[in-house]
């Protein structure tokens, strides 16, 4: 029996912007190595995250806390763990579900909420998700 690939569940919101490059750059470096499960708090966010190649995508509340404790990893913006961010579109029973899974959280500290992170250092999102990849997974997957 083949043993199981590490499932990774990418959250995103509004647009999907944000996921559907982290999607796209997972896919980019481990292929098929990897399960790639898209949640959207919204349809357009994980239609984009799907066309970015992800394995499989829900969307909304109870996609999002169904999937969250059966991750390995769970990949978003900071917002993800912030009741009623995006815009309303987080809910606190996301919140709550992404917090409490057992998964492994790589949050990349992007928001537009009213929320600083000291000791962050401001880069774009590509030098963030190639860090993503080749530092926090890189060595995880290629086990």
């Amino acid at each position: 029996m083949a043993p199981r690939r590490i499932r990774i569940c990418v959250i995103d919101g509004q647009g999907g912007g944000i996921g559907s490059t982290i999607v796209k750059r997972l896919k980019e470096v481990f292929q098929e190595r990897v399960e790639i499960i898209a949640l959207g708090t919204n349809s357009i966010a994980t239609a984009a995250m799907m066309k970015a190649r992800a394995n499989r995508g829900a969307t909304g509340e109870n996609a999002i806390v169904w999937m969250a404790p059966k991750a390995d990893y769970i990949i978003g913006p900071i917002s993800i763990i912030m009741a009623n961010s995006m815009m309303g579109e987080l809910t606190p029973k996301m919140a709550e579900a992404i917090s409490s899974s057992p998964a492994h959280k790589i949050l990349l500290p992007l928001s537009q909420e009213k929320v600083s992170i000291v000791g962050v250092t401001h880069q774009p999102l590509p030098h963030l998700v190639e860090d993503l990849v080749s530092k926090q997974l890189k060595e995880v997957v290629d086990v």
